[in-house]
Order: C-alpha cells, then sequence, then structure tokens
C-alpha cells in the first residue's frame, strides 16, 4: 500500500517512526514505553487506513450500483408513462363529462318547455271544457225553451210565456191554444199567419198546438 502524500509503503513509514523512536525506547521507563508503543500503533493503523482509502473501488461503478441506477431509470420511465396514459383518460374522461352534463342542460331546458306546453294544453282544455259546459248549457236551456211541432201542455211540457217563430213560417202554418183537457174543442185562440215570425203568449192550463210551423223560441 503507498500512502497518497509521499508515495512510499506504508510498511516503509511506519519502519522509519519505529527506528526514530528506538533511541527513546531504550532510555525510557516502562510506563513511557507503554505510551509510545500505544502512539506508534495508532500511528500506524492511520498509515494503514490512509492506505487501504487509496485503494477503495468507486462505488458508481460496481456492477450492483449500475444495476441498480438501471432498474430506477426503468421505474421512473414507466411512472412517466403511466402519468402521461391518466392525464389522457383524465382529459377525455372530462371531456365526457362535460358532454354529458352539457347533454343533461339540454334535457332539463327541454323538460321544462314540455312542461310549460303541458301547462298551456291543460289551461286550454280547461277554457274548452268550460266553454262547452257554458254552451252545453245554454243549448239545454234552449232546448227546453224551444217547441216544435205537435201539441203541448203548458206548466208540464213546456214552461208558460212568450214564444216566438225561430224563422218565418209558410202558408200552411197553424196555431191553436185551447184549455187543457178540452181535447181541442174549447179554442182560447188560433190562427194561419201565413208568414212572418207570429208569437203566442202561454200561460197555465192551456195546451199548445203547432203544426208546419217549425220551432217556437221563447223570449
Amino acid at each position: 500500500m503507498l500512502n497518497t502524500e509521499t508515495n512510499e509503503p506504508a510498511g516503509t513509514q511506519i519502519k522509519e517512526v519505529l527506528e526514530e523512536a528506538q533511541p527513546a525506547r531504550e532510555k525510557a521507563k516502562p510506563g513511557r514505553k507503554r505510551r509510545i508503543f500505544a502512539a506508534v500503533a495508532v500511528l500506524a493503523l492511520l498509515v494503514g487506513a490512509l492506505g487501504i482509502g487509496t485503494t477503495l473501488p468507486d462505488p458508481k461503478s460496481s456492477d450492483a450500483y449500475v444495476a441498480l441506477a438501471g432498474e430506477k431509470a426503468s421505474v421512473e420511465s414507466d411512472r412517466d408513462s403511466a402519468k402521461s396514459s391518466y392525464e389522457s383518460m383524465k382529459s377525455k374522461y372530462d371531456t365526457f363529462q362535460n358532454g354529458i352534463a352539457a347533454r343533461e342542460a339540454k334535457v332539463t331546458a327541454r323538460e321544462a318547455e314540455v312542461g310549460k306546453a303541458d301547462a298551456a294544453v291543460k289551461t286550454a282544455d280547461a277554457a274548452v271544457k268550460k266553454r262547452e259546459e257554458v254552451v252545453t248549457g245554454a243549448e239545454k236551456t234552449k232546448a227546453a225553451n224551444t217547441i216544435a211541432d205537435g201539441t203541448w201542455t203548458v206548466g208540464k211540457d213546456i214552461e208558460a210565456g212568450t214564444y216566438r217563430a225561430a224563422a218565418d213560417v209558410g202558408s200552411s202554418c197553424y196555431w191553436g191554444i185551447y184549455a187543457t183537457g178540452s181535447n181541442g174543442s174549447n179554442i182560447i185562440d188560433n190562427d194561419l199567419p201565413g208568414g212572418g215570425r207570429p208569437s203566442v203568449a202561454l200561460s197555465g192550463g192551456q195546451d199548445f198546438k203547432s203544426s208546419r210551423c217549425g220551432k217556437w223560441e221563447k223570449q
């Protein structure tokens, strides 16, 4: 082994140190000799350590270090690849989620429109139904207050009141008012108007007969 400072063998340095210390050992007392030997031994250990230190190999050049460094690089490459793949998938996922959110917003808006349309239809249906009820009621009232050809008893078949022909009558129109139960023998009033829109006033206890006059409407 060589000392890095003197380039001399470590054993030669130790020998020189021992020779220089020889006269002192011969004259020294036993206790002092032991201290000198201890110092020489420590010096020898230091010189040996220096010699060993100069011969240790570079750890980075060892096969194990190179293998570990290669494995580390491979793991880092796999990590970077996995991270890149994750970021790509996350980007696609975010785009997909944004697309779903947009479609859901459109569906919600369309549902709101359908709800408004349904409400409008229901409102219209209610209005139509109310109108139909009004018309139906008016028609029923009109029908109840309309007299066709035939013989009718006032207070039983028709209500008392004034009635007028719904349209102009023809020349063959005949109407008559009779006492109820007289079977037409007790004539109260009658007429062959021959045209126009005649009217009659009917009261309880009377029968009314209309022939070829069309309909009569209560006024």
